[in-house]
């Protein structure tokens, strides 16, 4: 990839979704965010904006953000999804991740944390390169789908069981480990 080729902005949720549900695994994503920001080649902006790659980033749950920042919480948020379309360079990722990073209030958001999921045989490598710090891995968890597409246990406040699951016709796929990964300028966090 040449980065003079591409660059890095806000772009719309709904251009993100859609970007999302054809090219992440997950299929889908949350219906809030604090920020999506689009991967876009250079020329784009003649023929109408449409990212080829995308970074989601919203705050994760309360228990999550306190294994990573304890009584510092409100200040971490989670890169939910990240991902570009099969034809862009793979070094893109890594582009889209250091760029987006720098468009987010890091006064507000000291914590940055996301996983990466070995269900998909994903390790984290993307991360150990940007300088995210590994936090070690996660209990094994059940993961669904439904329909061709992730489905979470997480429904609002409440937590569906396995029967719950099953009864909305989600098949389950096994109980997978993510690797958890942080970066932080929050310097009680950093020792």
């Amino acid at each position: 990839m040449r980065k003079a080729d591409y660059w890095v902005a806000e772009c719309p949720m709904e251009e993100a979704r859609t970007l999302i549900e054809a090219h992440h695994y997950s299929g889908g994503t949350s219906k809030t965010r604090v920020y999506t920001h689009g991967l876009y080649r250079r020329g784009d902006e003649l023929v109408g904006e449409r990212p080829v790659g995308c970074a989601w980033w919203l705050p994760p749950t309360k228990p999550a953000a306190m294994s990573f920042a304890g009584e510092h919480w409100r200040g971490v948020l989670s890169l939910s999804r990240l991902v570009i379309e099969p034809d862009v360079p793979t070094n893109a990722c890594s582009f889209l991740l250091s760029k987006s990073v720098k468009l987010i209030d890091r006064m507000k958001w000291h914590t940055l944390i996301t996983y990466a999921d070995s269900w998909k045989n994903h390790t984290g490598a993307i991360y150990k390169a940007a300088g995210w710090k590994y936090m070690g891995d996660t209990k094994p968890g059940r993961n669904y789908v439904l329909n061709g597409r992730m489905i979470s246990i997480k429904s609002g406040a409440k937590t569906r069981s396995h029967k719950d699951m099953i009864a909305m016709g989600a098949e389950l796929v096994g109980a997978f480990k993510k690797s958890r990964w942080m970066l932080t300028n929050l310097q009680e966090l950093n020792t």
